[in-house]
């Protein structure tokens, strides 16, 4: 696929995937729109931090997906869109399923709906690794069964689902693209390496929850050209493709690698509010990225350790975007 002056439409643009993905289809010559959640700061979230040349030729819609209006105002005159904007936070969907419900569900459906109406030429959507649940078996193919251990995997199943029905029932073109438990730059504190990392550089102390979960991490850059090679893979559509590495850490060798890496000696403290109900623990992830490679070519480059330090690195410098004082759901 040319990508040169080809208009694209990025969902969720302005999160942290999101930037990554915008700022390589930027790279590629793309005219990038992002759908952005209105905020009354204009505040264009982690597309604050990209080169500015690049942010100067990005052209933000502020919007919700719960609107299809909205949705349907950006994504007029695109030819490709990527679905990433979601409600992703895992323990706020204890507290409000509703809402990511409303936003997970109804907004995928939004996307769906108007991409069909409006001809788009490739849907991209996408899913997530807890949508399996705690592996029955490893690696974890995509003919994995499904179950939703939170309010959030349920929805995200939803979603997964709509996007399936309307290949099948209307021939919309669309892939799934289901990332792997992805990491590096730009990443809120509610995920568990900038967690990690923000009280490794800041305390003596790590506060966190269960540590025994493993899981595999893919970095952001590898991510995103995964979300591009889904696109401009015709052996895609109507498919679900894993991204992700095919090893896996626990939580616990986790933090014995990033205190290696930041030269600290590291206190480990357990913090009941940071562990999830039971039934809801997801024990373990680890894909197997084979029809990644067989379908698109997709393969990661970068090594989990060289990705960690360029994560370090980053957060070091952006610590003020972060409340290390604070547990973020």
């Amino acid at each position: 696929m040319n990508w040169q002056g080809k208009p694209v439409l990025v969902t969720g643009g302005a999160g942290f995937i999101g930037s990554h993905l915008v700022e390589a289809l930027a790279g590629k010559g793309a005219r990038v729109k992002v759908l952005a959640h209105y905020n009354s700061r204009n505040d264009p979230g982690m597309l604050r931090t990209v080169p500015e040349e690049t942010r100067q030729a990005l052209d933000i819609y502020y919007g919700d997906l719960k609107d299809p209006w909205s949705v349907r105002t950006a994504m007029e005159g695109s030819a490709v869109v990527f679905h990433l904007g979601a409600l992703i936070g895992i323990p706020y969907s204890y507290v409000n399923p509703y809402d990511v419900v409303q936003t997970n569900v109804l907004g995928t459906y939004h996307v769906l709906e108007a991409a069909r109406e409006l001809g788009v030429e490739r849907v991209v959507h996408t899913s997530t690794s807890e949508v399996y649940g705690s592996a029955r078996y490893v690696p974890m193919d995509e003919a994995h069964p499904l179950q939703g251990q939170s309010p959030y995997s349920a929805s995200k199943i939803g979603a997964d689902k709509l996007a399936e029905s309307f290949f099948l029932s209307f021939g919309l073109p669309v892939t799934t693209v289901r990332p792997f438990n992805t990491y590096g730059p730009r990443q809120s504190a509610r995920a568990v390496i900038p967690t990690i990392i923000t009280q490794a550089l800041t305390q003596d102390f790590v506060k966190l929850g269960a540590l025994y979960p493993r899981r595999d991490f893919t970095f952001a850059t590898d991510t995103a050209a995964g979300f591009i090679a889904a696109a401009e893979s015709d052996r895609t559509v109507g498919e679900v493709v894993n991204l992700g590495t095919g090893e896996d850490i626990s939580v616990g060798e986790l933090v014995d690698l990033v205190v290696d890496i930041v030269g600290r000696d590291i206190e480990v403290r357990s913090d009941e509010g940071r562990v999830r109900p039971e039934g809801s623990e997801v024990v373990r992830l680890l894909s197997n990225n084979a029809k990644a490679g067989e379908l698109m070519g997709w393969r990661p480059q970068v090594s989990f350790r060289e990705g960690l330090g360029q994560t370090i690195a980053w957060i070091a410098d952006h610590l003020d975007l972060y409340q290390t004082q604070r547990y973020t759901v």
